[in-house]
């Protein structure tokens, strides 16, 4: 059973799709998708447990070993991602059940139930494979489930979103497989064991560099680095509520990790820092946590300011693997962890305020908090740990990338860092005062507190960030196995 999880993490999404289409309007898609993506959850965990205790994982598809066949390789880094993915989709789907009941209409229902699963095994599919051009693979299925999700929205403007994040990841995804083709025609070989081995006596070859910077690029704009995020403001805003919180937690995850898969893995770490990546990422890094921060301030769209807030946060996770050492490495994976709980519990509770109002602008919410305490909460105490308040999983991300900054003397950073903090407190403030402070904005409607079913996934969340926030074990301890495989470089 062991040898064959990495598989069955794939498959059990992946199979289940079709089926979930094809079933009848009513809640069978929701419990086909659901107990998948339960399934899921728990063999990520066993497969994690395995692979801290017993080391890492070789699953050759249908007995063809490399080069012939892909092989999926399971280390602490990608099983730690699997775990991520397949545990916000099982927390999710209990939510999707009434959120994805008001918002896309009923003949879509098992349709989205359908592109969910796809998305999941995409995801999943990234982090298991060990092949190059199999990631790429996944990385389609995965956008264009996404993408399908995404015009599910029930304004016009999700088209447009959609077709935006449509143009943007095929552009990505084009410079990922032209880097691909590249580094290919110089190895013959797509697994990324073989690749890594072989690297070190090509590395002097023009077409080695190009196709490392066509893939750094690729995915890049995968993962909405900045300044290559303009697809993302808009597919989080328009995106039906439960679409936007599996997506903010888990897809911009999954294409962090294949960074560092790629710069750290694939490629001796050592090219990489010869080249300008490093820089880059830093840099990157930077301006995205300042100047995404900045625009989430001036939103009036509650959805749109946690949009710009996730680009920002992705900066943070830049900023880790930039820094390029066990450390920084550690940090970022930590942040990859901590900003799922703290991102999924937030857009959720905007999900609940979208479910009873219909309306998340600003100045169309003012006061629901005192009629919605349980969703106020969720978001006062996310909110909080996105600043990085001591006692949450956001303040244990912040400590560890200061802590990594620090070994580096970069005060740049470790300033930037805090400056970020405070920007957060001024947009979240201006979330909470709005919710709690300003007189409740006359609807015409007796609003009351959301469904328990949408408040249980998200307060699961919630509490998740409490708990992270007091116990690192498993962060902390699965964080620094990861980046001892995947080796950092600095001390």
């Amino acid at each position: 059973m062991e040898n064959h999880i990495s598989l069955l993490l794939v498959l059990a999404p992946l199979i289940a799709a079709p089926v979930v289409a094809v079933l009848p309007r009513g809640r069978w898609p929701w419990a086909v998708a659901f107990f998948v993506a339960a399934l899921c959850a728990a063999l990520a965990g066993m497969q994690l447990w395995t692979v801290v205790h017993e080391g890492a994982i070789s699953y050759e598809l249908g007995g063809w070993a490399p080069l012939w066949g892909i092989e999926y390789r399971i280390d602490a880094v990608n099983a730690f991602m699997a775990l991520i993915v397949a545990a916000i989709a099982a927390i999710t789907l209990p939510y999707a059940l009434l959120s994805s009941e008001r918002e896309i209409p009923g003949e879509k229902i098992p349709l989205f139930y359908s592109a969910m699963l796809l998305c999941l095994a995409g995801l999943l599919g990234i982090t298991q494979t060990g092949d190059i051009f199999n990631a790429f693979v996944f990385l389609e299925i995965s956008s264009l489930s996404s993408y399908a999700l995404i015009s599910l929205g029930k304004k016009r403007q999700a088209f447009t979103a959609a077709y935006q994040y449509l143009i943007m990841g095929t552009i990505g995804a084009t410079f990922y497989l032209i880097g691909v083709g590249l580094i290919y025609s110089q190895i013959g070989s797509l697994n990324m064991q073989d690749v890594a081995t072989i690297l070190p006596g090509v590395l002097h070859l023009k077409t080695v560099e190009t196709g490392f910077a066509f893939i750094m690029i690729g995915i890049a704009l995968k993962l909405a680095l900045f300044p290559l995020h303009l697809w993302l403001p808009n597919a989080y805003t328009y995106a039906p509520s439960v679409v936007t919180v599996f997506l903010a937690a888990t897809a911009t995850k999954v294409a962090i990790y294949l960074m560092l898969r790629m710069f750290f893995t694939v490629f001796p770490s050592g090219f990489a820092m010869g080249t300008p990546a490093e820089e880059v990422f830093v840099a990157a890094g930077i301006a995205g946590i300042i100047i995404a921060s900045i625009y989430a301030i001036y939103q009036a769209d509650v959805k749109r300011l946690l949009a710009y807030s996730s680009v920002a946060q992705i900066g943070y996770m830049a900023l880790g693997i930039g820094f390029a050492s066990a450390a920084g490495i550690s940090a970022a994976l930590i942040h990859l962890f901590n900003h799922a709980l703290m991102k999924g519990a937030l857009f959720m509770a905007i999900g609940a305020i979208i479910y009873r109002v219909d309306v998340c602008r600003i100045d169309q919410i003012h006061g629901l908090g005192r009629a919605m305490p349980w969703t106020f909460g969720a978001i006062v105490i996310g909110g909080l740990s996105l600043v990085g308040v001591p006692g949450t999983a956001g303040f244990i991300s912040k400590w560890y990338l200061v802590t990594a900054a620090l070994e580096q003397a970069a005060w740049i950073s470790v300033a930037v860092i805090l400056f970020g903090s405070l920007l957060a407190v001024v947009y979240i403030g201006k979330l909470i005062e709005a919710l709690y402070f300003k007189p409740i904005t006359d609807t015409g409607k007796v609003v009351s507190e959301a469904p328990v079913l949408l408040l249980v996934p998200t307060w699961a969340l919630v509490l998740a960030n409490l708990y992270f926030g007091l116990d690192t074990t498993l962060t902390v301890g699965v964080a620094e196995k990861a980046a001892a495989v995947l080796g950092g470089v600095k001390p």
